[in-house]
């Protein structure tokens, strides 16, 4: 029973995480599971599963509020959807780990582009291009779906990372809308366990647990998308992906558990006074827009 309420604990702090910055739910989700002594492909079919309601919730409350753009969306889906389903079912015969520090590298580059280019803006506000082709999202969506099945994670940290990092949709939108095509990402991942295991090999009661954690938390993570800042907002999600994916390359090398400690804690701290210096540079920006439109204003009356 502890560690059923451990793992809604889990499953709630990971939701609002993901909720808010488009990824680790399935990442962190995997890790505690795997930890606990799961088989891979049982700890990521726990975790779809209980994603197959979190992703609901998190789509449904990021739709209300404005947070999704269900053109990305519906190119995402069905391309997503193939890929959880492909990778699940062939999850055994798949090295991931082989794939995932080269997966990891790849992501690192992008993590640390995102935040390049939100902190680079200055006092500028950020401004964003025409919306993603479909020639862009349907090989994402393939990638990003076989990689989450595979690995127990990966559909937030490549869509999120490559939306963010191409400047077609603002930050809120690209968390609203990987988080609304993941509905989609589940049910094929899941769908694609039910086949490739039995029922006796799928812990459901962890998948419940988590999923009760993670539909308190949806509804929250979407609030807050609504509120940050879209350069504060890409900032917090690059120093995620670029913390998470270092963490990944270190071990990958032999690194002790005391230098991936250190390495994660320096990143975490760096990422951390990005995050500041984001606030600092919105809160700039807003005010010279404020002193703007105030002279603006005075103009205005005095050729009254």
């Amino acid at each position: 029973m502890r560690k059923l309420i451990v793992l809604g604990f889990v499953g709630l702090l990971a939701q609002l995480v993901d909720g808010s910055l488009g990824m680790a739910y399935g990442v962190t989700s995997s890790t505690l599971l795997l930890a606990a002594g799961l088989a891979p492909a049982s700890a990521s079919a726990a975790v779809h599963f209980s994603e197959i309601g979190t992703s609901l919730v998190s789509g449904f409350s990021h739709h209300k509020l404005g947070n999704v753009d269900w053109r990305t969306v519906s190119i995402l889906a069905l391309p997503g959807f193939v890929g959880a389903f492909a990778g699940a079912t062939f999850l055994a015969s798949l090295d991931g780990d082989a794939a995932k520090p080269w997966v990891a590298g790849l992501l690192l580059v992008l993590g640390l582009y995102v935040v390049w280019r939100f902190l680079v803006l200055g006092g500028r506000r950020p401004t964003f291009k025409s919306r993603p082709s479909a020639k862009m999202l349907a090989p994402m969506g393939l990638v990003g779906g076989a990689l989450d099945a595979v690995g127990g994670g990966g559909w937030g940290p490549v869509g999120t990372t490559t939306l963010l990092s191409s400047g077609r949709l603002e930050p809120r939108k690209v968390v609203g809308s990987i988080d609304t095509s993941e509905f989609v990402v589940a049910v094929g991942g899941s769908l694609g366990f039910l086949l490739a295991l039995s029922s006796q090999e799928i812990p459901w009661s962890y998948a419940l647990a988590l999923l009760a954690g993670g539909v308190i938390a949806a509804p929250i993570a979407a609030w807050l998308v609504k509120k940050l800042a879209a350069r504060v907002l890409g900032v917090a999600a690059g120093g995620l992906i670029v913390v998470t994916n270092s963490k990944t390359i270190a071990e990958t090398l032999g690194a002790d558990p005391m230098t991936v400690a250190t390495i994660a804690g320096a990143l975490a701290f760096v990422w951390v006074t990005g995050i500041l210096v984001a606030v600092l540079q919105e809160r700039y920006s807003r005010l010279a827009a404020g002193d703007v439109a105030d002279r603006e204003l005075e103009v205005a009356g005095e050729g009254a």
